[in-house]
């Protein structure tokens, strides 16, 4: 964890799918602005990055209790914007601390840890990033993107 990155402990816990815009509001905003304001994509990547984003959907596990997603879901939506990709393209998922939701989003999917991002294109999982990214996040999303070897953190 970099030291400009802000985490803030809170009880409140969001639950279930929403919008991005509902880590706009307090306590998420607390960690979500200073976060999503310090990342700074890489611009040789995200353009490169912009090739492949066709047709690409987006699932994101998170836990706004949990430091990783408090520190990448910003980073990941500040690279989306600067690939001005469509949001609607991107479900986001709120866990309770057992990873788990009452609506039972992650039934099968095999969500360990969050935040978990799974890539899909034409109906099919391309490849997920789990709790932190290898090399960077625009990095590890052009290798998922493009088909090259990639193994998220919790493989061998």
């Amino acid at each position: 964890m970099t030291s400009e990155t802000t985490v803030v402990k809170t009880n409140d816990i969001l639950l279930g799918k929403h919008a991005k815009e509902a880590l706009l509001n307090i306590p998420y905003s607390l960690w979500y602005k200073p976060n999503h304001e310090n990342y700074k994509p890489n611009t040789t990547t995200i353009t490169e990055l912009k090739k492949y984003t066709e047709g690409v959907s987006v699932t994101l596990f998170m836990g706004t209790w949990c430091e990783d997603s408090q520190q990448q879901v910003p980073a990941f939506y500040k690279i989306l914007e600067h690939l001005q990709f469509n949001n609607d393209a991107v479900t986001l998922i709120a866990m309770d601390k057992n990873k788990t939701t009452s609506e039972q989003f992650e039934k099968d999917l095999n969500i360990t840890n969050v935040p978990t991002f799974i890539f899909h294109k034409n109906g099919k999982e391309l490849y997920r990033i789990v709790e932190r990214p290898m090399e960077t996040l625009e990095k590890d999303m052009l290798k998922i993107v493009t088909g090259q070897p990639y193994k998220h953190a919790y493989e061998n």
